[in-house]
């Protein structure tokens, strides 16, 4: 027990001089007119209230977390970026409408080394889902979006896009509020063509292949909110700013 104190004290002289009032900091860089950036983690489906329970986790990680955890009101907020890959993932159980159990699926997790960056489970791998971006959207007043892992799709000959849900019935439904409501769900899928050659490192947008910007532009219309930057690569210069989340040039 001894030791244990004696550890908890040095790891407390360590941290005594990273300690502050944070809301009164955050709001005095406000009055500053300093930039400030929020970066959540997790997913939004995930979330607490508003994710497919009881698939969350234990906290509120959609964009008004920021002002419940920081003391940042919302109102101080002025762009809220939404990051999505150009296709879907989720790491563990839970529903996954558009989760591919193919050639194609295998290909996605290959291509995107997916493995869940705290557990190294290999992520689950589907379609695109434009239904479930669509309610993330609304729940986190979304500026803007962020596609990455657009690379990833290289070389598909053609890519299905999630634009809606159908019963077992088939008729169309909305948006599932919880995990039992996605049980007996029909992904409607619109499928656009792919594109040949590599977009890995494309740093402008004309530089796309023609498709490539198509498929983007397809998200951003069913979506409904703008793509402002898109990933061709991991490094953070393999990057298309469309519009900056700063107001810069």
């Amino acid at each position: 027990m001894q030791q244990t104190l004696e550890q908890s004290l040095q790891h407390g002289e360590a941290l005594l001089p990273l300690m502050a009032d944070v809301p009164a900091l955050l709001h005095e860089y406000r009055m500053a007119g300093k930039r400030i950036l929020f970066e959540g983690a997790q997913g939004a489906l995930l979330d607490i209230d508003h994710g497919t329970y009881p698939f969350v986790t234990s906290s509120n990680t959609t964009a008004g977390g920021t002002a419940t955890g920081s003391g940042f009101g919302p109102l101080y907020l002025d762009y809220v970026l939404g990051i999505t890959k150009a296709y879907t993932t989720r790491v563990g159980s839970g529903p996954f409408p558009t989760e591919l159990f193919d050639e194609v699926g295998a290909h996605l997790a290959r291509r995107g080394h997916e493995f869940g960056a705290t557990t190294g489970r290999p992520r689950r791998c589907g379609w695109f889902d434009a239904v479930s971006l669509r309610e993330v959207v609304r729940i986190n007043s979304v500026s803007g979006l962020c596609i990455t892992k657009l690379d990833v799709l290289d070389g598909l000959e053609t890519i299905n896009m999630c634009v809606g849900y159908e019963d077992s019935s088939g008729h169309i439904v909305g948006t599932p509020r919880d995990s039992a409501d996605f049980e007996s769900l029909v992904p409607i899928y619109e499928t656009v063509a792919g594109w040949e050659g590599s977009t890995i490192g494309i740093t402008a947008w004309d530089q796309l292949p023609l498709n490539a910007r198509r498929y983007i532009e397809r998200i951003a219309e069913v979506v409904g909110v703008g793509v402002d930057i898109v990933s061709t690569g991991p490094d953070r210069t393999e990057t298309i700013i469309l519009r900056d989340p700063f107001g810069r040039a």
